[in-house]
């Protein structure tokens, strides 16, 4: 495991899937991630990579070739190596070897950087292409947050405030967890979408289309929040299981297969092309306060 820490914020990082397990706020004595109980949901923020959610199958399809690929691809299970740290800064790499190669068919390094600035953790997505030729892939961030942060209160005492107030129309997912075609309008308050029951009953939120780049986890009750900073992640989902005390805020690039007929990776919605031995990099942002 590696520790981060500086004077306002403790991080933990576990090299499977270079996964943040721990977001400790050291002022309020606040454990701000969720601790991934198996019974629940068991996981904590999950790196995506090279896909983001469900294709059509179970399989990519690259040149005609069909290769297995599961929900949120392989990155979330593999483990990373940490290639360089110090008291407030670590990155971890993933390389392409013998097991991708049968089941992702690019020569590429996948990185995940971490960095402490105050009250701020900056997560960094890197891919570098190795290949001798274009490399397609999405990525993204599933980073889910205790709510409520404090006994006493609950789920509803919280809400979701988007950086400007715009209307909310979300694209919805078949049970199969495929897009429809077809959006629904969410309901808000002004700039506030309100925690509640069954908020996610017909699975995540996915908004392709917001103006906004900042999004924050409130409560009603103090003034302590946390927030979610993604300026180069055109898509986010916002996600929780039925009931469970936490919620996911979900930046990415690239998301699920539409139904229907399976489609080449180079032609998926939001993918992203990478040229030959170019790199790729973009990030986000998660604030404490």
């Amino acid at each position: 495991m590696t520790k981060l820490e500086n004077d306002y914020l403790s991080v933990l990082i576990r090299p499977q899937g270079a996964e943040l397990t721990s977001l400790y706020n050291k002022e309020t004595d606040v454990e701000h991630l969720w601790q991934a109980d198996e019974s629940i949901w068991g996981w904590h923020a999950p790196n995506l990579f090279p896909v983001v959610g469900g294709c059509i199958h179970n399989q990519i399809l690259v040149d005609g070739v069909e290769y297995p690929m599961e929900r949120h691809g392989f990155a979330r299970h593999s483990v990373f190596n940490l290639i360089e740290s110090s008291e407030t800064f670590a990155k971890f790499s993933l390389n392409e070897d013998e097991r991708f190669i049968k089941i992702y068919p690019f020569k590429f390094s996948f990185q995940v950087l971490y960095e402490l600035i105050e009250r701020d953790l900056k997560v960094t997505y890197k891919v570098i292409n190795y290949d001798d030729r274009e490399i397609y892939f999405a990525v993204g961030g599933h980073p889910a947050f205790n709510v409520p942060f404090k006994s006493g209160e609950n789920a509803e005492d919280y809400f979701l405030e988007f950086e400007i107030d715009e209307p909310l129309r979300t694209h919805n997912l078949s049970a199969a967890g495929f897009f429809t075609g077809e959006t629904a309008e969410i309901a808000r308050v002004n700039n506030c979408l309100p925690l509640t029951p069954g908020l996610f009953a017909k699975d995540a939120l996915v908004f392709k289309d917001l103006v906004s780049r900042k999004l924050s986890l409130k409560s009603k009750n103090h003034p302590h929040g946390v927030s979610i900073s993604y300026p180069h992640f055109p898509y986010l989902g916002i996600w929780a299981k039925n009931g469970a005390p936490f919620v996911c805020l979900e930046p990415w690039i690239g998301c699920a297969d539409r139904e229907g007929d399976a489609v080449d990776l180079s032609k998926k919605e939001g993918v992203h092309s990478l040229d030959k031995g170019h790199v790729f990099e973009a990030d986000y942002v998660i604030g404490v306060r």
